[in-house]
Protein backbone atom coordinates (compact mmCIF):
# COMPACT_ATOMS: atom_id res chain seq x y z
CA UNK A 1 0.00 0.00 0.00
CA UNK A 2 1.38 3.72 -0.54
CA UNK A 3 2.36 5.66 1.83
CA UNK A 4 -0.94 8.62 0.34
CA UNK A 5 -3.16 5.28 0.51
CA UNK A 6 -1.51 5.22 4.01
CA UNK A 7 -2.48 8.22 5.02
CA UNK A 8 -5.90 7.80 3.93
CA UNK A 9 -6.46 4.84 5.76
CA UNK A 10 -5.23 7.10 8.80
CA UNK A 11 -7.69 10.44 8.11
CA UNK A 12 -10.27 8.62 6.69
CA UNK A 13 -12.81 7.80 9.56
CA UNK A 14 -11.48 11.20 11.52
CA UNK A 15 -13.59 13.13 8.86
CA UNK A 16 -16.57 11.27 7.41
CA UNK A 17 -19.88 12.72 9.01
CA UNK A 18 -18.55 16.02 9.38
CA UNK A 19 -21.15 18.64 9.06
CA UNK A 20 -19.33 21.97 9.03
CA UNK A 21 -17.90 22.26 5.36
CA UNK A 22 -14.93 20.37 6.55
CA UNK A 23 -15.58 17.05 5.59
CA UNK A 24 -13.60 13.93 3.91
CA UNK A 25 -15.31 15.34 0.85
CA UNK A 26 -13.90 18.45 0.94
CA UNK A 27 -10.42 16.50 1.42
CA UNK A 28 -10.73 14.35 -1.36
CA UNK A 29 -11.41 17.46 -3.52
CA UNK A 30 -8.43 19.28 -2.72
CA UNK A 31 -6.36 15.64 -3.13
CA UNK A 32 -8.07 16.07 -6.69
CA UNK A 33 -7.91 19.50 -7.34
CA UNK A 34 -3.92 19.72 -6.23
CA UNK A 35 -3.13 16.88 -8.38
CA UNK A 36 -4.83 18.61 -11.51
CA UNK A 37 -2.87 21.81 -10.79
CA UNK A 38 0.51 19.84 -10.64
CA UNK A 39 0.50 18.46 -13.70
CA UNK A 40 0.11 22.03 -15.11
CA UNK A 41 2.32 23.47 -12.85
CA UNK A 42 4.99 20.73 -11.67
CA UNK A 43 5.65 20.04 -8.07
CA UNK A 44 6.55 17.43 -6.12
CA UNK A 45 3.74 14.83 -6.58
CA UNK A 46 3.95 13.02 -2.55
CA UNK A 47 4.43 16.37 -1.27
CA UNK A 48 1.73 17.72 -2.32
CA UNK A 49 -0.99 14.95 -2.00
CA UNK A 50 0.19 14.53 1.51
CA UNK A 51 -0.36 18.08 2.16
CA UNK A 52 -3.45 18.18 0.76
CA UNK A 53 -4.52 15.15 2.21
CA UNK A 54 -3.45 16.54 6.09
CA UNK A 55 -4.39 20.02 5.25
CA UNK A 56 -7.03 20.26 7.82
CA UNK A 57 -5.46 18.11 10.70
CA UNK A 58 -6.23 19.52 13.45
CA UNK A 59 -7.62 23.25 12.33
CA UNK A 60 -7.32 26.10 13.99
CA UNK A 61 -11.32 26.27 13.95
CA UNK A 62 -11.85 22.99 16.17
CA UNK A 63 -9.09 22.84 18.18
CA UNK A 64 -9.14 25.86 20.10
CA UNK A 65 -7.25 28.50 18.45
CA UNK A 66 -3.78 26.59 18.59
CA UNK A 67 -2.88 28.03 14.79
CA UNK A 68 0.35 25.50 14.49
CA UNK A 69 -1.01 22.25 15.65
CA UNK A 70 -1.89 21.04 12.16
CA UNK A 71 1.64 20.37 11.48
CA UNK A 72 2.41 18.58 14.95
CA UNK A 73 -0.25 15.96 14.30
CA UNK A 74 1.04 16.01 10.55
CA UNK A 75 4.46 15.17 11.57
CA UNK A 76 3.32 12.76 13.96
CA UNK A 77 0.87 10.62 11.50
CA UNK A 78 3.95 10.74 8.69
CA UNK A 79 6.39 9.36 11.08
CA UNK A 80 4.39 6.78 12.40
CA UNK A 81 4.53 5.66 8.80
CA UNK A 82 8.18 6.21 8.30
CA UNK A 83 8.37 8.58 5.40
CA UNK A 84 11.38 10.90 5.11
CA UNK A 85 12.37 13.13 8.11
CA UNK A 86 12.92 15.38 4.81
CA UNK A 87 9.23 15.54 3.13
CA UNK A 88 7.79 15.18 6.74
CA UNK A 89 9.13 19.06 7.52
CA UNK A 90 7.86 20.36 4.04
CA UNK A 91 4.50 18.87 4.58
CA UNK A 92 4.59 20.02 7.73
CA UNK A 93 5.38 23.58 6.63
CA UNK A 94 2.15 23.82 4.58
CA UNK A 95 -0.43 22.65 6.50
CA UNK A 96 1.19 25.26 9.19
CA UNK A 97 0.40 27.96 6.45
CA UNK A 98 -1.57 26.66 3.96
CA UNK A 99 -5.13 28.70 6.11
CA UNK A 100 -6.53 31.95 5.57
CA UNK A 101 -5.57 34.48 8.40
CA UNK A 102 -7.21 37.33 7.68
CA UNK A 103 -8.26 40.01 4.67
CA UNK A 104 -4.92 41.97 5.72
CA UNK A 105 -2.40 39.50 6.71
CA UNK A 106 -0.57 38.60 4.04
CA UNK A 107 -0.04 34.71 3.58
CA UNK A 108 3.13 33.02 3.96
CA UNK A 109 3.86 30.24 1.10
CA UNK A 110 7.81 29.85 -0.43
CA UNK A 111 7.25 26.66 -2.17
CA UNK A 112 5.47 25.67 -4.82
CA UNK A 113 3.90 22.88 -3.93
CA UNK A 114 2.47 24.86 -0.49
CA UNK A 115 0.73 26.86 -3.63
CA UNK A 116 -0.70 24.58 -5.71
CA UNK A 117 -2.66 22.68 -2.27
CA UNK A 118 -3.55 26.66 -0.56
CA UNK A 119 -5.12 26.99 -4.37
CA UNK A 120 -6.48 24.02 -4.18
CA UNK A 121 -8.19 24.79 -0.59
CA UNK A 122 -9.49 28.02 -1.69
CA UNK A 123 -10.86 27.04 -4.85
CA UNK A 124 -13.11 24.80 -3.06
CA UNK A 125 -14.18 27.49 -0.64
CA UNK A 126 -15.33 29.10 -3.63
CA UNK A 127 -17.85 28.52 -6.13
CA UNK A 128 -21.18 26.76 -5.87
CA UNK A 129 -20.01 24.15 -3.49
CA UNK A 130 -17.58 27.00 -1.53
CA UNK A 131 -20.92 28.60 -0.74
CA UNK A 132 -23.09 25.37 0.53
CA UNK A 133 -19.61 25.16 2.40
CA UNK A 134 -19.99 28.65 3.85
CA UNK A 135 -23.49 28.34 4.88
CA UNK A 136 -22.60 24.89 6.83
CA UNK A 137 -20.11 26.61 8.94
CA UNK A 138 -22.25 29.43 9.56
CA UNK A 139 -24.54 26.91 10.83
CA UNK A 140 -21.92 25.07 12.78
CA UNK A 141 -21.00 28.68 14.50
CA UNK A 142 -24.72 29.75 15.45
CA UNK A 143 -24.12 32.59 13.41
CA UNK A 144 -27.06 34.64 11.34
CA UNK A 145 -27.80 34.28 7.79
CA UNK A 146 -27.35 38.12 6.91
CA UNK A 147 -27.69 40.76 9.58
CA UNK A 148 -27.85 44.20 8.05
CA UNK A 149 -26.38 46.08 10.96
CA UNK A 150 -23.40 44.38 11.16
CA UNK A 151 -20.69 45.39 8.66
CA UNK A 152 -17.94 43.49 7.34
CA UNK A 153 -14.32 43.72 8.38
CA UNK A 154 -11.39 43.83 6.92
CA UNK A 155 -9.28 41.69 9.92
CA UNK A 156 -5.63 43.20 10.75
CA UNK A 157 -4.24 39.90 12.07
CA UNK A 158 -5.13 36.11 12.96
CA UNK A 159 -6.91 37.06 16.06
CA UNK A 160 -8.96 39.43 15.23
CA UNK A 161 -10.21 37.41 12.08
CA UNK A 162 -10.66 34.25 14.57
CA UNK A 163 -12.35 36.18 16.73
CA UNK A 164 -14.39 39.03 15.85
CA UNK A 165 -18.47 38.30 15.50
CA UNK A 166 -19.39 38.34 11.86
CA UNK A 167 -22.56 36.65 10.04
CA UNK A 168 -22.52 34.17 6.94
CA UNK A 169 -23.25 37.10 3.83
CA UNK A 170 -20.39 39.23 5.75
CA UNK A 171 -17.47 36.49 5.52
CA UNK A 172 -18.35 36.45 1.84
CA UNK A 173 -16.73 39.65 2.24
CA UNK A 174 -13.82 39.17 4.29
CA UNK A 175 -12.81 36.49 2.87
CA UNK A 176 -14.46 34.59 0.28
CA UNK A 177 -14.33 37.64 -2.61
CA UNK A 178 -10.67 38.23 -1.74
CA UNK A 179 -9.57 34.92 -2.93
CA UNK A 180 -9.62 34.67 -6.49
CA UNK A 181 -6.68 37.67 -6.26
CA UNK A 182 -4.71 35.22 -3.65
CA UNK A 183 -4.75 32.42 -6.12
CA UNK A 184 -0.55 31.88 -6.26
CA UNK A 185 -0.94 29.68 -10.00
CA UNK A 186 -1.74 30.85 -13.48
CA UNK A 187 -4.05 27.35 -13.20
CA UNK A 188 -5.55 28.27 -10.08
CA UNK A 189 -6.45 31.73 -11.22
CA UNK A 190 -7.85 30.38 -14.05
CA UNK A 191 -9.96 27.97 -12.03
CA UNK A 192 -10.76 30.78 -9.67
CA UNK A 193 -12.71 33.18 -12.43
CA UNK A 194 -15.80 31.27 -13.06
CA UNK A 195 -16.06 30.18 -8.76
CA UNK A 196 -15.27 33.92 -8.18
CA UNK A 197 -18.22 35.42 -10.58
CA UNK A 198 -21.11 32.86 -9.32
CA UNK A 199 -20.42 33.83 -5.74
CA UNK A 200 -20.76 37.99 -7.25
CA UNK A 201 -24.24 36.10 -9.05
CA UNK A 202 -25.40 34.48 -6.02
CA UNK A 203 -24.74 37.81 -3.94
CA UNK A 204 -26.61 39.95 -5.93
CA UNK A 205 -29.38 37.76 -5.81
CA UNK A 206 -29.51 37.23 -1.90
CA UNK A 207 -29.04 41.19 -1.59
CA UNK A 208 -32.25 41.29 -4.25
CA UNK A 209 -34.76 39.10 -2.67
CA UNK A 210 -33.64 40.64 0.84
CA UNK A 211 -34.50 44.12 -0.17
CA UNK A 212 -37.51 42.99 -1.91
CA UNK A 213 -39.92 44.83 -0.25
CA UNK A 214 -37.90 48.23 -0.19
CA UNK A 215 -37.83 47.78 -3.87
CA UNK A 216 -42.10 47.60 -4.41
Amino acid sequence: MSIVDQVIDEIKSQFEGDATGHDWYHIERVLNLSRFIQLKEGGDLLVIELSALLHDISDHKFNGGKLNEGGIVASEILGRLYVENEIIERVKYIVDNVSYKGAKTKSEMNCLEGKIVQDADRLDAIGAIGIARTFAYGGHKNQAIYDPKMNATLHKNFSEYANTKTNTINHFHEKLLLLKNRLNTKTGQSLGEKRHELMESFLNSFMEEWNFNKMN
